[in-house]
């Protein structure tokens, strides 16, 4: 894996704060959090999109494709965030109301233990 420079490391830190401060202030219905979440999910991301894998290990390149699919659940989950908060105009609020109104935490949650074991497991191929 290429290394990351300063910038795309303070970038990438930056991602994670945000999307952990994003998630607690959804918890504390915090009118602001889809716009923090969405804001580290975009930093977070695209920084791993950036992050590029230039080897012949197939273990490493299936790891980086469920990486880069996680990084979509997160995308995915600043989307449903303002769905939840009836920001998104698209989307019939009574309907999603009674259907799927905390199913942003299925995804992030997802993306999470995708991210985890990603991160462990091209850490081992890595090494090896």
């Amino acid at each position: 894996m290429k290394e990351l420079n300063k910038w795309q490391a303070i970038t990438f830190q930056m991602g994670a704060v945000l999307l952990l401060a994003g998630a607690i202030g959804t918890i504390f219905e915090w009118h602001l959090s889809p716009y923090v979440f969405s804001a580290g999910a975009i930093f977070y991301s695209v920084v791993q999109m950036l992050q590029t894998y230039d080897g012949r290990n197939i273990t490493i390149r299936r790891l980086r494709r469920i990486m880069l699919f996680s990084d979509l659940l997160l995308l995915l989950t600043a989307v449903m965030l303002f769905a939840t908060y009836g920001k998104v105009p698209f989307i019939d609020q009574i309907t999603y109301a009674q259907y799927i109104h905390n199913n942003w935490v299925v995804t992030l949650l997802l993306a999470a233990v995708l991210q985890l074991y990603t991160t462990v497991r091209i850490d081992n191929e890595l090494i090896k």
